[in-house]
């Protein structure tokens, strides 16, 4: 290091420390590296921020520089500050001080969660539902409820904590937990009596976090990850005997597959999924025998997924065994094999079925219809209906729904500017029942907003869906600034719900844009199928064309399209950017996936093998290898102007690894002939989503928007200098 510093010095090169001080960009040292694979030669001088004892990281070069980017970021936005505490103090004034959950039934118990006043956590609490009716017990008694886990006080003196798991056993007496406390995704199990308060000695690390009960309450089920964060066995353990005796009841050793539990809806099964992001294979395990051996449903065949619930008697199985948007069979409990498979759900072009719920008198259908999400509804009589939403464009949202034979179904609903409404489905009468509408005590009126659901031609012709707001009196001739949101992969769907955080920024006279782009399956599975693998870019020219459209519709200009994506909507972000920076006005790219060849190279990461089914295997196919290197944002960094550009990462994301946009950022700082922005702001006690307090996960929000309010020159402060 020493060497180092003194060869800078002798060629007149400021140190790291030196430009932290100058309020200079850091600029990462280049260091000769390359490699060889299918003939072609790649140079990647910033190898080296890839810590070589990951997940350690403890190479003190890679931490100076993280560090001195995070100094810039902060001299940088130094200068913002005043707007960004006044953007901060609008979301949060947003947000309930004390807001609560709607309470749910659970056998004799309502359960709640609440926020203490100013809290940054949630508490959890019950009470028993005694000799008060259903209606009665949504109001939270004067007396008898109980606090089961206080968030606060358990993350009392951490930077980070993330609670998962919560979960009570059959006898309504030893509640189960798990807590991760440094944002790397390995939470440790606990239990804890709730009639003493006393926690039971044994503690299982490394797990996901995922617990199930047997119906006797001796047993629990739990999913451990190895040493690469693959979730890869299945534990059966005895309460109250050490962990180390512990049985793997089921070890994946397929490195692309993951495991997963769940109990079913009925809470007679364990359901162990192992998957793919193309294949899935399901086991189940009567809760009742937690000692008889996992019954396999189906055996894996590739690109044949299926997803397993049970009522009493029989499975309830969503399969795309013969349409791509996949239908609904059931089989009988004695045989759940696919030669007993009856069709209850026809598959169709028109309609994607995303999941099935299995209650006793009821199985509820998620579905999606020309983009919009519907919930339909089989009774036990046979008979089908659906629930009608009238809304140009809106979210739902399944709620909790834990018992197995309800006579409310419970979910969500928002659009882009209707905040969410809870509502409890009546299965008797068939109607709909208001249970809670999201309140935000600074004010909102919908009806100062207007929203429309576009669609937009890419240049192969196909429509892409755009769903947008905006403020009434927002001028709609091209000179409105526009946020551009997208993600576009994984078959994840991103829909127009209502975002609190978006109203600073519509109320700023922005129209607030979704580009619903290929990649996603917001029109069915063949939607995500047209944008992955060696048809990846249509995404990319999906996200392009629908922000040349807008311009052409002048719901904007060219130039004042703020954009942002996160994780893979990082890589959007990093590929529009290269193809076409011109159209920008800023860029905020979370966690951003972007060295994309890089990684899928990489088997040492835990997420790799899983991904060769969304991006190809550059490894052994040449041709995946030249198409990912064609549009990794990473690899095709250019000498050219750049916008504006806001980057954040997480030094302990096991998704999206620090040092992929820490290379990007250094790469960018290297090429890019612009005197515009380019921040990297890099959370050191926290992985892939960032800040884990509710307040405290609201300063990048306020943060981002007045980097872009900054860019578009709409701050009357001092603009900070780059």
């Amino acid at each position: 290091m020493l060497a180092l510093v003194l060869l800078l010095s002798l060629l007149g090169i400021p140190s790291l420390a030196e430009q932290m001080q100058l309020n200079k960009p850091p600029i990462a040292d280049r260091r000769e590296y390359s490699f060889t694979h299918h003939d072609i030669t790649i140079s990647d001088p910033y190898h080296w921020l890839k810590d070589q004892s990951y997940p350690d990281v403890d190479d003190e070069d890679v931490l100076e520089y993280l560090r001195a980017e995070n100094t810039y970021y902060e001299s940088v936005m130094a200068p913002l500050q005043q707007q960004i505490q006044e953007i901060f103090e609008e979301i949060k004034a947003r947000q309930v001080q004390d807001e609560t959950s709607v309470p749910v039934k659970d056998g004799d118990f309502m359960y709640m969660w609440r926020y203490p006043p100013g809290g940054q956590y949630q508490e959890h609490v019950r009470w028993p539902i005694g000799e008060r009716s259903y209606e009665e017990n949504l109001s939270v008694p004067s007396e008898g409820v109980e606090l089961l886990v206080d968030e606060n006080q358990l993350s009392e003196g951490k930077e980070y904590f993330r609670l998962r798991g919560l979960s009570v056993d059959p006898s309504d007496d030893i509640l189960s937990f798990a807590t991760d406390e440094s944002g790397a995704e390995r939470y440790a199990l606990r239990f804890q009596r709730i009639s003493t308060r006393e926690f039971l000695p044994e503690t299982m690390d490394d797990v996901t976090g995922e617990v199930v009960w047997s119906s006797d309450s001796d047993y629990v089920f739990y999913v451990k990850v190895d040493e690469n964060w693959r979730p890869n066995q299945v534990f059966r353990h005895k309460i109250g005997t050490p962990p180390g005796d512990d049985q793997v009841i089921y070890e994946e050793e397929n490195e692309g597959f993951f495991l997963g539990i769940s109990h079913s809806t009925s809470r007679e099964h364990l359901i162990v999924t192992s998957g793919s992001n193309v294949t899935t294979e399901v086991r189940v395990l009567p809760l009742a025998k937690p000692l008889s051996e996992l019954t396999l449903i189906s055996e894996r065949q590739h690109k044949h997924e299926y997803y397993v619930d049970h009522q009493p008697g029989r499975f309830v199985i969503v399969t795309n065994d013969t349409h791509r948007n996949f239908r609904v069979v059931v089989a009988p409990e004695s045989s759940p094999f696919p030669d007993s498979w009856e069709e209850l759900v026809s598959p169709s072009d028109e309609m994607y079925v995303m999941g099935a719920g299995a209650f006793t008198s009821h199985i509820v259908v998620e579905t999606r219809i020309a983009g919009l999400e519907q919930l339909l509804i089989l009774d036990e009589d046979g008979q089908t209906y659906q629930i009608p939403f009238g809304s140009a464009a809106y979210n739902l949202s399944s709620g909790t729904n834990p018992e197995s034979d309800p006579r409310h179904f419970r979910f969500k609903y928002s659009s882009l500017i209707e905040p969410e409404i809870t509502y409890d489905f009546d299965f008797e009468t068939r109607k709909l029942v208001e249970r809670d509408v999201q309140e935000i005590p600074s004010g909102h009126d919908p009806s100062e907003f207007l929203i429309e659901r576009l669609q937009i031609k890419s240049r192969d012709g196909v429509n892409v869906p755009v769903s947008l707001a905006y403020k009434k009196d927002t001028p709609l001739d091209g000179s409105a600034p526009l946020y551009l949101y997208g993600y576009g992969a994984y078959g994840a769907t991103m829909d127009p719900s209502f975002r609190s955080t978006a109203l600073s920024l519509l109320n700023r006279g922005f129209v607030y844009a979704i580009a619903h782009i290929r990649g996603g399956a917001e029109l069915g599975f063949q939607w995500y199928e047209d944008g992955k693998l060696d048809r990846r870019t249509n995404t990319f020219n999906d996200f392009v064309d629908v922000a040349r459209g807008l311009i052409e519709r002048s719901y904007t200009g060219v130039g004042q399209i703020a954009i942002a994506g996160g994780s893979a909507g990082g890589s959007l972000m990093g590929a529009v950017v290269n193809d076409a920076p011109m159209l920008w006005g800023a860029v905020c790219a979370h966690v951003p996936f972007v060295d994309i060849l890089n990684t899928m190279l990489d088997t040492s990461l835990p997420l790799t093998p899983i991904e060769w089914d969304e991006w190809g295997n550059p490894i052994t196919d040449a041709e995946a290898f030249r198409y990912i290197r064609s549009y990794s944002p990473y690899d095709q960094v250019k000498e050219m102007d750049y916008p504006p550009m806001l980057v954040t990462a997480g030094l302990n994301d096991p998704r999206v690894t620090y040092w992929e946009p820490a290379k990007w950022v250094a790469k960018l700082r290297h090429l890019k002939t612009d005197d515009n922005l380019l921040l990297l702001k890099t959370e050191m006690g926290a992985g892939h989503g960032g800040k884990s307090g509710r307040f405290d996960s609201l300063e990048l929000y306020a943060e981002e928007f007045a980097f872009i309010l900054n860019s578009f020159g709409m701050i009357p402060e001092e603009e900070p200098k780059p």
